[in-house]
């Protein structure tokens, strides 16, 4: 993509728990003949695969450095408690972190959430990623509190969730290196026009330069309009004013006008 030689192509990363087939799907509709390549990648680590190059963009969670990366917040996610099927949480539709005081919540190390005081009881040892704290949730070792989209992805049939009404939540944005060559820039304009719901004329705003040349062009034509009954208003003062004076004179109308002549001339 650094050659103008090259075929251009298009390189997405995305975190764990987002899914960005309906942006691929349109991506894929609007420029087929640019390759879009996925890459999944640890929350962890996206923003310093796009620092370093390996993609033009990517999904990921909140905060992003912003010194040479730029990020659009798309969505606020809910965090969750997983808990398994018979656990007493199960009982209510949604928990606060003091209700959590006496469990103990398991703290993995790819944890996207940022706590101020982590609810529960700690663990022994802290699971290596959020896969082996769903694990050991099962097996009834402790609960585990994260994004939605992450105790879905990681779904079990022995287990469940609850929403955590005062936990931080995780926030997931589109993010782009700020220093990019001109062909890239192009593609991710595209791909955040697609993410922003833009339509395929709106884009960067390419397709909608005439709509006001448009717009004023019809301005004379509706200002015609509004006059010819403009004039008509005109034309009715008189027949408003002459059927005033009939009514004046008991006459009623036209009528009473013209038998008024022909007494003025005698």
């Amino acid at each position: 993509m650094t050659s103008s030689d090259a075929s251009p192509s298009f390189r997405l990363a995305y975190v764990p728990g987002v899914t960005p087939t309906k942006w691929v799907r349109i991506w894929n509709e609007r420029l087929p003949d640019v390759p879009l390549t996925l890459i999944p990648v640890p929350a962890a680590d996206a923003c310093a695969l796009l620092r370093d190059g390996g993609a033009d963009a990517g999904f990921v969670r909140l905060p992003v450095d912003r010194t040479d990366l730029a990020a659009i917040p798309l969505y606020t996610e809910t965090t969750v408690v997983v808990v398994p099927k018979d656990h007493l949480v199960t009982a209510v539709d949604e928990v606060a972190a003091e209700d959590l005081a006496e469990e103990i919540v398991l703290h993995p190390l790819d944890d996207t959430l940022e706590w101020e005081s982590r609810p529960g009881l700690p663990a022994n040892e802290r699971p290596a990623t959020t896969a082996d704290a769903i694990e050991l949730v099962a097996a009834g070792v402790g609960l585990l509190v994260v994004p939605q989209s992450l105790a879905r992805l990681h779904h079990r049939k022995d287990l469940t969730y609850r929403p955590v009404s005062d936990a931080p939540a995780s926030r997931v944005a589109l993010s782009w290196p700020q220093e990019e060559t001109e062909e890239t820039t192009d593609l991710v304009e595209n791909f955040i026009g697609i993410v922003r719901g833009r339509t395929v004329n709106s884009t960067r705003g390419r397709s909608q330069a005439p709509a006001p040349a448009q717009a004023k062009a019809k301005r004379p034509e509706a200002g015609g309009a509004r006059r010819k009954p403009a004039a008509g208003k005109t034309a009715g003062k008189p027949a408003g004013k002459s059927g005033g004076k009939g009514a004046r004179s008991g006459s009623g109308g036209p009528k009473a006008a013209r038998r008024g002549k022909p007494r003025r001339r005698s």
